[in-house]
């Protein structure tokens, strides 16, 4: 009888431990994703911390919590911290092999954080991978394309790539090339990108619009326009400088001929 208390004793400590640990997990769990949306928002909110720190901190802050949380739930089943730490120690050489490429993107998250090649909210190429920065936790950037395709890209592999911020600096230059006829006004053409150019207000007059004759191709005279901007307006600037030199061409006289071959016969 007394045995049978003993079991009954025993399997009701089992299930209170039990209990007790899945409300420790459902609490820590909930716990820690308030927390690091809490941290988040508070990062957002304030104008003297970069926003990359905040998505970073918070990531932080949710894997302490569910650490501790961790080691919560095994004391609660009586395995001590300091046993637990054994059998991490003992476990270390399995572990780091298994998760050499989740540690790889740790430390490679430290490491972007650290030295700051890109930031969040700039447009970047990560290793041929273009994108807008949208996230950077602990083991992965978040990239959106310009036709909002998410691409997650492991901080381990960004860190050991090329990495092409274009939004870095505050100025571009734009680069557009036109092709005239051969027997075209090469200065006529040339007055009117400068125009054109000038005419625009987002078009920077210091570095001055620049225009050359770049190259002599097969069926036309390439000019190209040089022109420095805000960096949020290059492709506002680019596509407009195309369509307005393109419009003032025609009303001028000045052709953009399509490639052609031209025969000549020699009589024998």
């Amino acid at each position: 009888m007394d045995l049978i208390v003993d079991f009954a004793q025993d399997n009701a400590h089992v299930v209170v431990n039990a209990v007790k640990a899945l409300l420790v997990l459902i609490v820590g769990w909930i716990l820690a994703g308030v927390i690091s949306r809490l941290i988040r928002r508070k990062v957002l909110a304030s104008k003297r911390i970069d926003d990359t720190i905040g998505g970073f901190a918070a990531s932080i802050s949710r894997w302490l919590i569910l650490i501790v949380v961790a080691i919560t739930v095994l004391s609660i089943f009586g395995i001590q911290a300091t046993s637990l730490v054994a059998i991490l120690g003992a476990a270390t050489l399995a572990i780091g092999m298994a998760l050499q490429g989740t540690l790889a993107d740790l430390a490679a998250g430290f490491m972007l954080i650290l030295f700051r090649p890109y930031r969040i909210g700039q447009y970047v190429d990560i290793a041929g991978t273009s994108g807008t920065v949208k996230d950077i936790n602990l083991f992965v950037t978040e990239l959106a394309t310009p036709d909002n395709v998410q691409i997650i890209v492991p901080n381990g592999q960004a860190w050991g790539s090329v990495i092409t911020n274009f939004s870095h600096h505050s100025t571009r230059r734009v680069d557009v090339t036109f092709g005239i006829d051969y027997g075209d006004d090469i200065e006529k053409a040339k007055s009117i990108i400068l125009a054109v150019a000038d005419a625009d207000a987002r078009v920077m007059s210091d570095p001055a619009p620049w225009v050359r004759v770049t190259n002599l191709g097969d069926s036309s005279v390439d000019v190209t326009m040089r022109v420095w901007s805000a960096a949020e307006d290059y492709w506002d600037v680019k596509f407009a400088l195309t369509q307005a030199v393109k419009e003032k061409f025609d009303s001028e006289g000045i052709s953009i001929p399509y490639p052609h071959v031209v025969e000549i016969k020699r009589e024998a």
